[in-house]
């Protein structure tokens, strides 16, 4: 209908489409239903998933209680169900992961948000963040073949003899190379790209007039980032790091290719373990029985709880910095 004829006739006319205007509102309600629906669909499905989840391990913790998460036993023949040892094991390797990983991302995201030249931002940032698009067992199958070798020979001599760290626990007993050291390793190289991204996001939403305000004072470029940039970001960055944790805590085939599986709580890094994805991703196969079953269904509805956590903390603080710096 041409607005001439809107006229002559008296419909209302929607000059953007040139069509009624009820027309076009039946058109933006259908459109609000439908994205409606698929926005509730997500929190809806997360609940379904919660639901089930803890359904499914209900008899395993109401048969247990507290000692399921103490007890260091695993034995399905006895039907004795204990996840310390994988609950340690995902701790200990999540915080190598983090305590390796942490400076390189911070480094390398203070780098290409301050330091680095326009042209070379770009192309180290997406080689940077490639390292998050390399499928895990890759990464298992690049630990077996380069990591192990090198964590027998030459890594871990050198650690225990030219370090003169073999007396301490944390470098003590054989190296076959399968260990809590190897899967945090791999880990570590997993995350990175994780924290870098979320660092770098936040670094570049600190205003520009804290970085003019601080070499205005005539501090240099160094005192300008430590006084000026990083106090600014720091939620960010600690919400960036959590982000990394909530990753390697959920992490599942490379570390299940390179931890050595062995249900047990060892000092040692060279020592293997077990975390709680790769005992699901061993055993879930092999549960024959409802109590074996229900006992796995336990550790997911452990890691669940716990990465659930984890990535609602480090969005929020993450929210909290690009909130304030916008």
């Amino acid at each position: 209908m041409t607005e001439a004829a809107a006229r002559l006739t008296g419909d209302p006319l929607d000059t953007r489409s040139a069509r009624p205007i009820g027309t076009s509102a039946r058109g933006d309600k259908v459109f609000e239903i439908v994205i409606t629906a698929f926005a509730v669909s997500i929190p809806a499905l997360l609940v379904i998933i919660a639901i089930s989840i803890g359904l499914a391990a209900w008899p395993a913790l109401s048969r247990s209680g507290i000692s399921f998460l103490t007890e260091s036993t695993w034995d399905v023949a006895a039907g004795k169900f204990g996840a310390a040892p994988a609950i340690y094991g995902t701790v200990v390797s999540s915080a190598l992961a983090l305590i390796i990983a942490t400076p390189l991302a911070l480094g390398v995201s203070i780098f290409l948000s301050e330091i680095a030249p326009k042209w070379l931002r770009q192309p180290v940032g997406f080689l940077v963040d490639l390292l998050a698009a390399i499928p895990s067992v890759v990464y298992g199958l690049w630990g077996i073949f380069v990591l192990i070798p090198l964590l027998r020979d030459p890594i871990g001599p050198f650690l225990r003899d030219t370090l003169h760290l073999g007396s301490t626990p944390l470098f003590s007993g054989p190296n076959y190379g399968y260990s809590m050291l190897a899967a945090g390793l791999i880990l570590a190289i997993m995350i990175l790209p994780f924290i870098s991204a979320v660092t770098r996001e936040v670094l570049l939403a600190v205003p520009r007039s804290q970085r003019d305000a601080a070499l205005a004072l005539g501090a240099t470029r160094w005192e300008m980032i430590r006084d000026a940039v990083l106090p600014f970001a720091r939620s960010g960055i600690i919400g960036g790091i959590i982000l990394g944790l909530g990753r390697a805590l959920g992490e599942t085939m490379a570390v299940t290719m390179l931890i050595g599986n062995r249900p047990e709580i060892a000092s040692s890094l060279f020592a293997p373990g077990y975390t709680m994805a790769s005992l699901i991703a061993n055993e879930f196969t092999e549960a024959t029985s409802d109590a074996h079953l229900s006992a796995l269904m336990a550790v997911g509805a452990v890691l669940f709880v716990v990465t659930l956590i984890v990535n609602a903390l480090a969005r929020w603080l993450v929210w909290r910095v690009t909130r304030v710096g916008r």
